[in-house]
């Protein structure tokens, strides 16, 4: 599963607990109960101009309590998700997709850089200059988050789930690697989620935390003692069944259950589909079911 897709999924099902964990003022603008997701694909000079497809946008109410300031009741929120360890290829392409939906829905656009392996100060603003010799021509402003440059043991103790997720892309000091893998995995146990949402975000723990070989046995250590009882028992029904082990019938349960607390009960057909599907495609559906609207959207049919 590709940084993109994994990030889109999990930003969309944990949008809120995103901009709370990081821009606690621009969410407390922001009416976070009614958010309509929109279309992401970007044509520059149709029919024939090349096709960009943006990462996340989302048009969401300002909040009454912000309304006098604003000069509009909606605003849209639009998220880049940048796994380079640099900021230059993303930057100058963001002011052109400002415009593009500042001219396409009319309304105030809030862009925001979430960097995988980029730190800078952790949470902040950056900017991006068009010069013409000494002439500044043009400022693009765009809030951002640096995953490296943030504490990890502190937002893995946070209550943001989403928080303790991410930690595992955060600084960590390496003696607590193994330590901090293990114990947001079990925070994550024991947090009020669905299984859908436990799963995105032990499997985003499971897919980072950046073990070595001597880590990865101090980490296995952890998980065979009493304390860990409970991640063991996560992985069993999450992870490895269908995954590590090759399970495919119980992969294909999983992505079923998945789907059914999401969606209802599964026509039959789906289900054979699914069953006829090779592990690494399981495992891709399952981590896009929080950001799908209907079976069609997973490309699986409905009857």
């Amino acid at each position: 599963m590709d940084h993109d897709q994994r990030f889109k999924t999990l930003l969309r099902a944990f949008f809120d607990d995103f901009l709370r964990l990081f821009f606690a003022d621009w969410a407390a603008r922001l009416d976070l109960s009614r958010v309509e997701w929109l279309d992401t694909e970007l044509f520059h000079d149709p029919p024939d101009g090349s096709r960009h497809a943006l990462d996340i946008v989302a048009k969401v109410p300002i909040a009454d309590t912000a309304r006098s300031a604003a000069t509009a009741s909606l605003l849209l929120v639009h998220i880049e998700i940048e796994a380079s360890d640099r900021t230059t290829q993303l930057a100058s392409r963001l002011p052109y997709y400002y415009y593009f939906l500042r001219d396409k829905y009319r309304l105030p656009v809030l862009p925001i850089v979430l960097y995988l392996k980029v730190g800078l100060n952790g949470i902040g603003v950056e900017h991006c200059v068009e010069k013409l010799w000494d002439l500044e021509v043009g400022r693009f402003q765009y809030l951002y988050v640096g995953l490296p440059g943030l504490d990890g043991v502190e937002y893995a103790k946070g209550d943001n789930w989403l928080g303790v997720a991410l930690s595992v892309l955060m600084k960590i000091p390496p003696d607590r690697v193994a330590w901090l893998g293990a114990e947001a995995l079990r925070r994550l146990t024991r947090a009020p989620l669905n299984e859908q949402q436990r799963f995105l975000l032990g499997e985003c723990v499971q897919a980072y935390l950046p073990l070595d070989d001597e880590q990865k046995l101090q980490f296995e250590g952890l998980l065979q003692s009493g304390t860990y009882v409970e991640v063991r028992a996560m992985n069993q029904t999450v992870y490895e069944k269908g995954i590590e082990k090759g399970r495919q019938e119980g992969q294909v349960e999983l992505v079923a259950s998945l789907i059914e607390e999401r969606f209802g009960p599964i026509p039959e057909g789906v289900r054979q589909e699914l069953k006829r599907l090779p592990l690494q495609d399981l495992r891709r559906l399952a981590l896009r079911i929080g950001a799908a609207a209907s079976l069609a959207d997973l490309g699986l049919a409905a009857s």
